[in-house]
């Protein structure tokens, strides 16, 4: 009697249940992928009839992707598609996972719950904490940094006005002014005077530590197609200016600046306490340069910055600022971060100001089945699943990465509940088989 099939059965079997529990434990496990047990029958030679029983040829993965959860946390991140995290441990080896649960430690850097380091593409100045992200090289440890954002004092506004074209101008008697009043501090401090105007807007820009200024631009008709503009810095404007423009806009037939071309400059410079610079070396363009130096402003340098009027027309419709973009803002204490489809880590400010960290590198390989189990849910590469091909999400075969979601395990609990009753079936018959050949074995002796 060979009781050598029956025992193979029995051995290769209790490894199957193994595998069936260990995915049925990690069931609940984010990024977790399904194992299952390979057989093979074992002869003893090419001649051979009888089979010597059944042998485990492997242990598979199944890498296929698991279904999506919505976390609502900004550092739960799955990727919807090919690819795996590239992470660093500790002692610098390099392990890969699809669990995208991450979170910073007390040094910035992103890491998951065994303390390894996600890895991509960070800032190309180390010691320059907005300094910009540059994808390629050699992926590193990403970290955040917790530096506030300095202010941006403004250095560039663009505004598109239309001017009322049915507007009766001060050339002629019946006009139509409004009257406003400023602070002048001449000849003392807090005195007023009143300002005319048939138009006026206003807008917020920054200083140079950060504290709004607000820029007051009134307009007024002179005659046909001209209009004059008064400036005033946080409803100041000094008492011998008024009146006096600061720079005048010329508008054509058609209710457009003037073009260069039409021989006529549509921006020209005036000499009130705002000092207003036309580049001299196109003089014929729609942006000016405010400089207003005779203001105190707490310690903040001089306001300068470029006032551009591209778009603005003067048609018979209602005074209005269609749009204002200006570049400026105050300092910010980072208050949040976001991660999008293409790995891209950005830092969210309390001034709504958004700057990139570093981006997050995707790795796959030729054959994922032949990574090695690292534990903590992490494979190493093998000779068998060849080089790591690295990459950015959503290029080439990397799927993108989704915030606040992630990828549950891939695990069938009901498959593997039927796969575990089959198992012990098997492992069952193959015991009665050594308990048949045992009384066969038996009866030979009593022979």
């Amino acid at each position: 009697m060979s009781f050598s099939q029956a025992l193979s059965g029995l051995r290769a079997q209790a490894e199957n249940i193994k595998v069936i529990s260990n995915n049925i434990a990690n069931s609940q496990t984010v990024g977790f992928k399904t194992g299952k047990v390979l057989f093979a029958d074992v002869f003893a030679g090419a001649s051979s009839k009888v089979g010597l029983g059944v042998n485990i040829s492997a242990i598979m993965q199944d890498f296929r992707s698991g279904d999506l959860e919505n976390t609502g946390r900004n550092l739960d991140l799955a990727i919807a598609g090919e690819g795996f995290y590239r992470l660093e441990k500790s002692n610098g080896a390099i392990v890969y996972s699809r669990n995208g649960q991450f979170n910073r430690d007390a040094q910035g850097f992103l890491v998951n719950g065994t303390g390894q380091f996600l890895t991509g593409y960070g800032l190309s100045d180390q010691n320059d904490p907005f300094s910009e992200v540059i994808p390629g090289g050699a992926p590193q440890r990403l970290r955040i940094p917790p530096d506030d954002i300095p202010a941006n004092a403004t250095t560039e506004v663009d505004a598109i006005y239309n001017l009322n074209a049915s507007t009766i101008g001060t050339n002629v008697s019946n006009d139509d002014l409004q009257t406003a009043t400023v602070v002048t501090n001449n000849p003392n401090p807090g005195n007023t005077a009143n300002i005319q105007f048939h138009f006026s807007s206003s807008y917020t820009i920054f200083d140079s530590l950060g504290n709004e200024r607000t820029i007051t631009t009134y307009f007024i008709k002179t005659a046909n197609n001209v209009w004059d503009a008064e400036i005033a810095v946080d409803g100041y404007r000094a008492q011998a200016d008024i009146g006096t423009a600061d720079f005048t806009l010329n508008f054509d037939a058609n209710g457009n600046l003037f073009d260069p071309d039409d021989g006529t400059v549509p921006i020209v410079a005036g000499g009130g306490d705002i000092t207003v610079v036309v580049d001299p070396n196109d003089p014929e363009a729609v942006t000016l340069t405010l400089v207003a130096a005779n203001f105190d402003l707490g310690g903040a340098a001089d306001l300068e910055f470029n006032l551009g009027f591209n778009g603005t027309t003067q048609f018979n419709n209602n005074s209005v600022q269609n749009t204002l973009e200006q570049d400026g803002y105050t300092s910010g204490t980072l208050i949040g971060l976001e991660v999008e489809k293409d790995g891209t880590v950005t830092r969210i400010y309390t001034n709504e100001e958004r700057r990139e960290a570093g981006q997050i590198v995707l790795s796959n390989f030729i054959n994922p089945e032949g990574l090695q189990p690292d534990g903590d849910n992490a494979w190493r590469q093998t000779n068998a699943s060849g080089e790591p091909v690295l990459g950015e999400a959503q290029t080439g075969v990397f799927g993108s990465i989704e915030g606040g979601v992630l990828e549950n395990s891939n695990v069938d609990l009901a498959q593997e509940l039927v796969n575990m009753i089959v198992s012990q079936r098997a492992y069952q018959a193959n015991s009665s088989s050594i308990g048949t050949q045992d009384e066969m074995l038996q009866t030979i002796i009593n022979l």
